[in-house]
């Protein structure tokens, strides 16, 4: 299915064929021989976390563990608990000890990402832990030792952050020793149609369906989107594809509305299930072929037979 000559490389989960994601690797190759720490700067969806688990994966720290967490997804407290751990009795519900992610991560990696979530007060406690490989569980009197490195991730700038009073100027000095780019899907040369294919062949071992080509209409638009979501969305079209359409053809009607130009512009993402999506795009066929049944299974690119069964299975058939 490739039309790219550049053979695609895989990389520690990581697939590419352009020349922007090469020099990365060979730059995380280089950086991983050292304790220093590294930031992540990337979109959202562009493989953050694969990232840093590259740097673990080819340091001298490989065999020790390798921790994460996403800190947009914790309150200010159980943040706090979750890296720092906690001792019976320090707060509310908290019956027993409890070992954070700091000595968790002791010897090996720690990833904290989104970075920029961290509140104030708990960026000064950070910065000790960065400085000093010491901290204080909370309730605790004792301090805790630890030897780890931290990688960090964020889709913001840290400098504007710093500049808009959000985040610690010597902690973000402290946290990029190593800045790393990790660049947008749009800008990786080859890799919107490499990683297209890619997910094509993974969803072809499900076996319910076998695609072998994509058509020219939906290559061709797969190529002009500018992808927001990065790797994370073209794997979910993919996916979207595959669930509605049949055939050995991947064709632009299997792909989303949006792809298509098709529903309001402006409209903000929803959190619609597959199924949802399904019987919006069997609908929206109904409409364009005026009811007839035929020509809306043509569209959809679906045999007669299995719109009849996916008009009863979304409560569509009259």
């Amino acid at each position: 299915m490739r039309r790219s000559e550049t053979p695609a490389e895989r990389f520690h989960g990581m697939l590419s064929a352009s020349p922007q994601m090469t020099r990365l690797y060979e730059l995380i190759r280089r950086i991983a021989r050292t304790d220093a720490s590294v930031l992540v700067r990337g979109e959202t969806g562009t493989g953050k976390e694969l990232v840093a688990r590259a740097v673990h994966d080819l340091s001298p720290r490989r065999d020790k563990p390798f921790r994460a967490v996403n800190c947009a997804t914790f309150t200010p407290e159980l943040l706090a608990s979750e890296l720092f751990g906690h001792v019976k009795g320090s707060f509310t519900g908290a019956v027993k000890d409890r070992r954070g992610l700091f000595r968790l991560a002791d010897g090996g990696t720690l990833f904290l990402d989104e970075i920029a979530e961290i509140p104030m007060d708990l960026q000064a406690r950070l910065l000790r832990v960065v400085q000093e490989q010491q901290f204080v569980p909370l309730g605790g009197s004792e301090p805790v030792t630890v030897d780890l490195r931290i990688v960090s991730a964020t889709h913001r700038a840290l400098r504007r952050e710093v500049e808009e009073r959000r985040f610690r100027e010597d902690l973000m000095y402290r946290l990029r020793v190593v800045p790393l780019f990790l660049p947008p899907l749009r800008d990786r040369d080859g890799d919107i149609e490499t990683l297209a294919e890619h997910f094509v062949r993974e969803f072809n071992q499900q076996g319910f369906r076998r695609v072998t080509e994509l058509s020219e209409e939906a290559r061709e638009t797969l190529l002009a989107h500018r992808w927001p979501g990065n790797v994370r969305e073209l794997r979910n079209v993919v996916e979207y594809a595959f669930a509605v359409g049949e055939g050995e053809t991947l064709t632009l009607d299997e792909l989303p509305p949006e792809l298509r130009g098709e529903g309001p512009k402006d409209a903000g993402p929803r959190d619609l299930s597959l199924a949802d999506l399904e019987k919006e795009r069997i609908a929206d066929a109904l409409r364009r072929s005026r009811g007839k049944k035929g020509d809306a299974a043509e569209l959809l690119g679906m045999s007669r037979s299995t719109l009849w069964r996916k008009l009863r299975e979304h409560g569509l058939y009259d």
